[in-house]
């Protein structure tokens, strides 16, 4: 059975990791994730990109308001998603062996660990709506996808090195609201990079399935 997205509480204890990219996650929360493969940005573009971003985060530390979110994604997050969608690098899992590798490391624990609810495999990101177990942590979720997809990527590909870029991209979904935007927006994001069917895997739960059907 599927579970309910629970959505950040200003109330309760936010636990933060991470340093670069500071990750921030509350106990069986829900979460909008992107990860890239390590060659789907041009360094010069990445280096500039972060540059601007230490500058905006220091003079907007979290927890932000709505319209710090907005800037910020506006500022940084759309860009990376105008980058990727671009489609740079060897755009490995546009590979339908690649894709199903990976499609199969993501729902192992399904329903069990976690609940995926949403997510699309572009040809060099990936883009996940999913929510965690009360007894899990993102970092850790995060590290055995990333882990356990790239070893079978590699050997689904006959290659072998680095797949994934260190690190990654997260939202704490807030409401409803926030819930149903992201789900929109991995469905569209096929549409959005032009690309063909056999070019990506979408994966929608039956709930969400069903419930962006009626809201279109």
């Amino acid at each position: 059975m599927e579970t309910t997205p629970k959505f950040w509480n200003p109330n309760e204890e936010i636990a933060r990791h991470g340093v670069h990219l500071p990750h921030w996650q509350q106990d069986h929360s829900t979460f909008f994730l992107t990860f890239r493969l390590a060659d789907s940005i041009p360094q010069s573009k990445l280096e500039k990109w972060k540059e601007e971003r230490v500058v905006w985060l220091e003079m907007h530390p979290k927890p932000w308001t709505e319209d710090e979110e907005r800037e910020y994604h506006t500022r940084f997050s759309n860009l990376i998603e105008r980058w990727l969608d671009g489609g740079e690098g060897e755009c490995l899992l546009g590979r339908p062996a690649a894709a199903s590798a990976l499609r199969k490391v993501l729902l192992t624990k399904d329903q069990e660990r976690y609940t995926q609810h949403s997510f699309v495999i572009m040809p060099n990101h990936l883009h996940v709506l999913a929510s965690i177990g009360t007894a899990e942590t993102l970092e850790g979720l995060v590290k055995i996808w990333k882990g356990a997809s790239s070893r079978r990527v590699n050997v689904a590909l006959a290659r072998s090195g680095e797949l994934w870029q260190a690190n990654y991209y997260d939202r704490l979904i807030r409401d409803s609201e926030h819930f149903w935007n992201c789900a929109r927006y991995i469905r569209r994001n096929p549409v959005k990079a032009r690309l063909s069917a056999g070019q990506y895997v979408l994966h929608e739960s039956d709930c969400v399935r069903e419930a962006l059907n009626t809201l279109r």
